[in-house]
C-alpha cells in the first residue's frame, strides 16, 4: 500500500516538473495575426530595405546642379551690375561725375552722378542728380510707379524724363529763386513707358482712361520726395510731374 502511494506521488511530481518546464514557452507573447514573427535574417533584410528607401528619398530631395552655362551667365550679369552701380546701390546704374559747378550763384552739385536706370527701369535720357535724389527715385519706382502701372501693358519698363539737372530759376522765371533742378535735387517725369512699347503721358493720361494710374503714381511720390507737383499744381506742370528732395518744415508739399 505504501509503495503504491509513493509511486503515485513520484508520478505527480514528474508531471508538475514537466508543466513548469513547458511554462517558459507558454509565457512568450504570441505574434499578432497577419504580422508573423521575424527571424534575424528577415529583420536584417527589412533594415536593408529601409536604408535603401531612406537613401533614395534623400537623393531625390537634392536639387539638381545648374548647367555651367547658366551659372556663368548669372555671374557675368552680377559683375556687370556691380560694375555699373553708383551711390553704393546695384539697383542704381550709371556713372559718377563728381563736382558740377554752376554758372549761377546757388547752382551746382558736389557729388553728382549720371543715372541711366533705377530698379530695372530705364530712364529715357541719362539724368544728372545727387545720390539722395537717385535713392528717392528708386523708392518711388518700387513702391509707387510699378504698383500704379501693375500689369498694364506688361508692366513698367521706363520713365520719360523731361528734365533733370539744369542751372536755372524756378519755372525759368526771372528773379525767382534757384530751382531744385539747379542743385541736382530734382527730376521731371512726363510719361510712363510700358513693356508693350506704349507711353502713358502725363498730359493725356491725367484726364483719359489712364487717369487712375497717373494719379496713383503722382500720389505715391509724396513721401519719397519732399515736393511733388502735377497738373493740378499750376500751369507750369500740365505735362509732367516735378519731383524734388527739398524738405519743408511742415512736411512734404504735394499738389
Amino acid at each position: 500500500m505504501r509503495a503504491s502511494v509513493l509511486i503515485v506521488s513520484i508520478a505527480l511530481g514528474l508531471t508538475s516538473v514537466a508543466s513548469w518546464a513547458n511554462s517558459d514557452t507558454s509565457l512568450r507573447p504570441v505574434a499578432r495575426a497577419g504580422t508573423g514573427a521575424r527571424t534575424p535574417t528577415a529583420l536584417g533584410q527589412a533594415a536593408e530595405i529601409d536604408l535603401q528607401l531612406a537613401s533614395a528619398a534623400q537623393s531625390s530631395l537634392r536639387p539638381n546642379l545648374r548647367p555651367g552655362g547658366i551659372v556663368t551667365q548669372a555671374m557675368a550679369r552680377k559683375r556687370e551690375r556691380l560694375k555699373g552701380a553708383i551711390c553704393g546701390d546695384p539697383d542704381i546704374q550709371g556713372e559718377v561725375i563728381g563736382r558740377v559747378p554752376g554758372k549761377l550763384n546757388g547752382c551746382g552739385i558736389e557729388n553728382a552722378v549720371r543715372v541711366r536706370s533705377v530698379a530695372g527701369i530705364t530712364l529715357s535720357q541719362q539724368s544728372v542728380m545727387d545720390c539722395g535724389t537717385a535713392s528717392a527715385l528708386k523708392s518711388w519706382i518700387n513702391k509707387g510707379a510699378k504698383r500704379a502701372v501693375g500689369s498694364k501693358g506688361g508692366g513698367l519698363s521706363g520713365l520719360k524724363v523731361a528734365a533733370h539737372y539744369s542751372c536755372r530759376t524756378r519755372n525759368n522765371q526771372p528773379g525767382a529763386k534757384i530751382s531744385e533742378h539747379g542743385k541736382g535735387r530734382a527730376i521731371d517725369i512726363s510719361g510712363l513707358i510700358l513693356n508693350d512699347g506704349r507711353t502713358i503721358s502725363v498730359l493725356q493720361g491725367w484726364h483719359n482712361a489712364d487717369s487712375q494710374t497717373m494719379r496713383q503714381a503722382h500720389k505715391s511720390a509724396c513721401g519719397p520726395f519732399g515736393t511733388v507737383l502735377g497738373p493740378n499744381a499750376d500751369r507750369f506742370h500740365q505735362d509732367h510731374f516735378h519731383f524734388d528732395t527739398a524738405r519743408h518744415g511742415n512736411g512734404a508739399y504735394c499738389r
